[in-house]
């Protein structure tokens, strides 16, 4: 097992050199922040340069940039990083400036950047700057438009950002290794007006999934669909913050893909429109309503919506088995099968062993003994119990009265009296009769059309 010491020393990324960069230009790099914790930054608002709306990215953070003659500079550190997916659960993946994802880049439309990307990885790699119209030398892929960047060595991109929108980044270089290990970032390009498609506030994340066994740390590079870990930025519920919005604001969403699969990301109690991808934004008369959006791979899409309905709303992807954490997929459906007279028998050999599958798959309220380093497959609690959610999950708390640039978590919602479900204790209404049928009078029958009524029953345990 590797452990976080010997992951991070093995790597030999303590040299520094430069290539395309002189050694005089490489004593002038700008630095290179570095970002250890997991928790959601404050927006980066623009010390410099042109205004604009800053975003917000989910479990995440913006790099910060200087700038010199003109020109906005940034410093990549591709490197291995130690990502805390989760309390209790650490993975051992590859990244940028000490996280995966990579900080978010943001510029304005319009601007010229210059990016040092510094590879302190084991192996050669690349920055593809993905849905980037540019020169094809600035492009990114390994062999076709540059060498890849050695260890220890220093390139550096230079091109100008002409449209405003969503786009990604991340090698073209050993990708099946080096994304599946958690090599990617956002990149926001935020318009010249700063009136133009604004909102109240502006999340990012990306979608990753990795493969890692319990109580290992290390994700298996080879798989290629059967992951067992759905993310947001490298996180699983209930390690990912929640969204929050004040009452009445205008939200945007933008979500990217750079994972193996499609996933439909689902918003709860709102509709929402569809209003960018990673090729631009969509006019206002083509966008369309929806509740849920499909984002395939290597895709990105912005959604935009007023938080207009008060509280705790769930947002997630709509695959099942992506709110999920550490699924076993080798195990057989037991609905309905009685073990009980096994399982006596195997407690003799195994104490401690439990029914399981038998009446359904919950196993939220379970107390497990688990590997190291190992997360529950079901967890989180709420105000009303076990959330049974893991992976690719959260909420988005809506809040009257929140101040316009405070992010902070409001805790759970105080539902007004009255709209909670509950349980009912009182008489069951009459059965349903289909139009011109004669009462049955009984338990259950058959009306006219062919309609089978019957009393509901309660069913003890």
């Amino acid at each position: 097992m590797t452990s976080r010491r010997t992951f991070l020393s093995g790597a030999g990324g303590a040299l520094v050199g430069a290539s395309l960069v002189s050694k005089a230009g490489a004593a002038s790099l700008p630095e290179a922040p570095v970002q250890s914790s997991s928790a959601t930054a404050a927006p980066l608002v623009p010390p410099n340069g042109r205004p604009y709306n800053p975003v917000v990215t989910l479990n995440g953070w913006t790099l910060p940039w200087r700038m010199k003659d003109g020109i906005k500079e940034f410093h990549l550190v591709a490197e291995p990083v130690v990502r805390e997916l989760a309390p209790g659960m650490q993975a051992n993946l590859w990244g940028y400036n000490g996280q995966s994802p990579g900080p978010t880049i943001e510029v304005v439309e319009g601007d010229r950047v210059r990016i040092f990307v510094t590879n302190k990885l084991p192996e050669h790699t690349s920055i593809h700057w993905h849905g980037q119209i540019l020169p094809c030398g600035m492009d990114g892929v390994t062999g076709l438009t540059q060498p890849g960047i050695a260890p220890g060595k220093t390139f550096v991109y230079e091109f100008v950002a002409r449209h405003a929108g969503t786009f990604m980044y991340h090698p073209h270089a050993d990708e099946m290794q080096q994304m599946a290990m958690g090599m990617m970032g956002f990149w926001v390009t935020h318009p010249k007006d700063p009136r133009q498609h604004r909102v109240d506030r502006d999340y990012v994340m990306l979608l990753g999934a990795y493969d890692i066994e319990p109580g290992s740390y290390t994700p298996k590079t080879n798989t290629m669909l059967d992951f067992n870990l759905w993310t947001f930025n490298s996180r699983v519920f209930p390690g990912i913050d929640p969204m929050v919005a004040r009452l009445g604001d205008r939200v945007r969403i933008r979500v990217g893909n750079l994972t193996m699969t499609n996933h439909p990301i689902h918003l709860h109690g709102h509709r929402f429109e569809v209003a960018g991808t990673d090729g631009g934004w969509v006019r206002p008369e083509a966008r369309w309503p929806e509740v849920s959006v499909d984002v395939a791979v290597g895709q990105m899409r912005a959604i935009e919506f007023v938080a207009d309905n008060p509280g705790d709303w769930a947002f997630h992807c709509h695959k099942s088995h992506h709110t999920m954490n550490a699924m076993g997929h080798e195990v057989p459906n037991l609905i309905g099968v009685d073990h009980r007279g096994v399982a006596k028998k195997i407690n003799d050999l195994i104490p401690g062993y439990m029914v399981m599958g038998d009446k359904g798959g919950s196993m939220g309220d379970m107390q497990m003994p688990l590997p190291e380093n190992t997360l529950p497959m079901m967890t989180g609690r709420g105000p009303f119990g076990n959330l049974e959610m893991g992976g690719m999950f959260t909420t988005i708390k809506i809040r009257e009265g929140l101040g316009r640039g405070d992010y902070r978590d409001p805790g759970w919602y105080r539902h007004p009296a009255g709209t909670v479900a509950r349980e009912w204790t009182g008489e069951l209404p009459a059965a349903p009769q289909a139009p011109g049928a004669a009462s049955t009078g009984g338990t259950g029958g058959t009306g006219g059309k062919g309609l089978t009524v019957r009393k509901p029953t309660t069913h003890k345990h």
